[in-house]
């Protein structure tokens, strides 16, 4: 049976080592969808790149507010792979299993911190799309890789060389590290608009 080409899902606001990252995964066969600002970095860096909205078939809503809130994206992470039913229900739809997701999320503690913010910029920054993504590829982390770290990169790229996969060790952990961003995330956002409260 053909080898089923693999998606990898890159959508990030910290862009260091983005491009180098995504001619490794680009080499070892991935399809690289993206986003924005991402996906014009990956494409200067020489990356042939989807755009979410290519693979959704809906364009970016409301200034990028909207954009990969989208059933192909999210069927497409949630699918559990062994389950034939999850298998024949996204076929059905024309959607592909998305395998791996690289994210990491608006600047809000950064934001909050510059003197003079409004609450109209703070607002702005709360990360909708990218902690919505982060969640669903690591609620199924037995058959999704997810980064939200840049330090984790070489180690993806790594496994993905020697074994053409991460181990289930490393997307279990992978996983627990989206869960810990988001518990300071969301902390942080309580924090700053219980803060500013009258």
């Amino acid at each position: 049976m053909a080898q089923q080409e693999r998606i990898a899902l890159i959508s990030v606001s910290d862009k260091s080592g983005i491009v180098e990252l995504g001619k490794a995964i680009a080499e070892l066969g991935f399809r690289i969808v993206s986003t924005g600002g991402t996906a014009r970095a990956l494409r200067e860096g020489g990356l042939t790149v989807t755009d979410v909205s290519q693979l959704t078939g809906f364009p970016e809503l409301m200034d990028g507010r909207v954009k990969t809130l989208h059933p192909v994206v999210h069927a497409g992470l949630l699918a559990v792979r062994d389950s034939a039913d999850h298998m024949e229900q996204i076929a059905s739809h024309g959607i592909q299993p998305i395998d791996l997701v690289i994210v990491n999320l608006y600047p809000f503690e950064r934001t909050v911190a510059k003197e003079g913010v409004t609450e109209a910029d703070a607002v702005e920054n709360i990360d909708i799309g990218g902690p919505t993504m982060i969640r669903s590829a690591a609620k199924n982390f037995w058959h999704v890789t997810v980064v939200v770290d840049p330090g984790d990169y070489d180690l993806v790229v790594g496994e993905l060389r020697e074994h053409g996969d991460t181990t289930l060790e490393t997307r279990r952990k992978l996983a627990g590290k989206v869960f810990r961003t988001m518990a300071g995330y969301n902390g942080a956002i309580a924090d700053y608009l219980q803060g500013t409260q009258a």
